[in-house]
C-alpha cells in the first residue's frame, strides 16, 4: 500500500509572517507541493494566526487540487471553517489555544460527548473526521464509537524512541494500527516524522493510509530544495 503524503504548509506561513509581505508566496508553495507529488495539502489555523490564517485557509481551498487537510480543535471557530470550505478531510486534535504544536493526542477523559456531537456535525457536511490520538486502545474504542472515519496517530513518542531503540520504537504502533483497522477505521500518522525514521515506521504500519509532514520537511527543503525533498519523502513511503 502506497502511504499518502500531506505536507504541512504552517512553517511556510510562519516564514512569511516573521517579515510581513508576502514572501514566501504561500499560495505558490501549495501549488508547487502538489505538482512535486504530493498528495495533499494540511494546515492548522490557531486562533492567534501565528502562521497560517483565516485567509489562508479560505485562498488555499480556492487552489488546492489534492486532499485538503484541516486541522484543529473543534470549537465553533472551527467548524464553521469546516462548513465553508468542505475539505477532505478535518482531523481533530485536543490542542488548547496557547499550545505551540501539537503534543498529544485526545485523552479518554477528554468531552467524548462532544467528540460525538463534532463528528456527526462534521459528516453532515461530507468531510471525512480523523481523531488525533495516541496509540491507545482504548482512544481507538472511543474513536469508533464517535464515528470518524480516521485516526492519526501522535508519533512524537515514537519519533524519540527510534533514537534511543530503533528496534522496539513502532511495537505499540504496530498494535495500535492493527486494532484499529480490525475497528474498521483507517490509520493516518503524523509529528515528528522525517527522512531518518519515516521509512521505518512505514514499513511497520503496513496499511498507513497518510503521513502529515511539515516541520522537518520544510528544513529539509533548505537544502535540498522543496522539489528534490518531496520527492525523497514519496521514496521513504513507497
Amino acid at each position: 500500500m502506497m502511504t499518502r503524503l500531506s505536507v504541512n504548509v504552517n512553517k511556510v506561513a510562519s516564514l512569511r509572517n516573521a517579515r510581513g509581505g508576502n514572501n514566501p508566496n504561500l499560495i505558490q508553495v501549495v501549488k508547487d507541493c502538489e505538482s512535486y507529488g504530493a498528495e495533499g495539502i494540511t494546515v492548522h489555523p490557531r486562533p492567534d494566526e501565528r502562521h497560517i490564517t483565516l485567509n489562508d485557509v479560505y485562498d488555499i481551498s480556492k487552489i488546492v487540487r489534492t486532499n485538503y487537510n484541516i486541522e484543529g480543535y473543534p470549537d465553533n471557530r472551527f467548524l464553521k471553517i469546516i462548513k465553508d470550505i468542505r475539505p477532505e478531510q478535518a482531523t481533530l486534535v485536543p490542542d488548547a489555544p496557547d499550545v505551540v504544536t501539537s503534543n498529544r493526542g485526545w485523552k479518554s477523559s477528554d468531552d467524548n460527548a462532544l467528540l460525538r456531537n463534532v463528528v456527526s456535525t462534521i459528516h453532515k457536511y461530507g468531510v471525512k473526521v480523523s481523531l488525533f490520538i495516541d496509540p491507545d486502545f482504548k482512544m481507538i474504542e472511543c474513536a469508533r464509537d464517535c464515528g470518524v472515519d480516521r485516526i492519526e496517530l501522535y508519533t512524537g513518542k515514537y519519533a524519540k524512541n527510534y533514537l534511543d531503540n530503533k528496534d522496539t520504537s513502532a511495537f505499540e504502533y504496530i498494535k495500535a494500527s492493527e486494532y484499529a483497522i480490525s475497528n474498521g477505521l483507517q490509520v493516518n500518522a503524523g509529528h515528528d516524522l522525517d527522512l531518518n525514521n519515516l521509512k521505518f515506521l512505514k514499513d511497520s504500519l503496513s496499511n498507513l493510509f497518510e503521513v502529515s509532514i511539515g516541520h522537518a520537511l520544510i528544513s529539509d527543503a533548505l537544502y535540498y530544495g522543496l522539489e528534490k525533498t518531496i520527492k525523497m519523502y514519496l521514496n521513504e513511503l513507497k
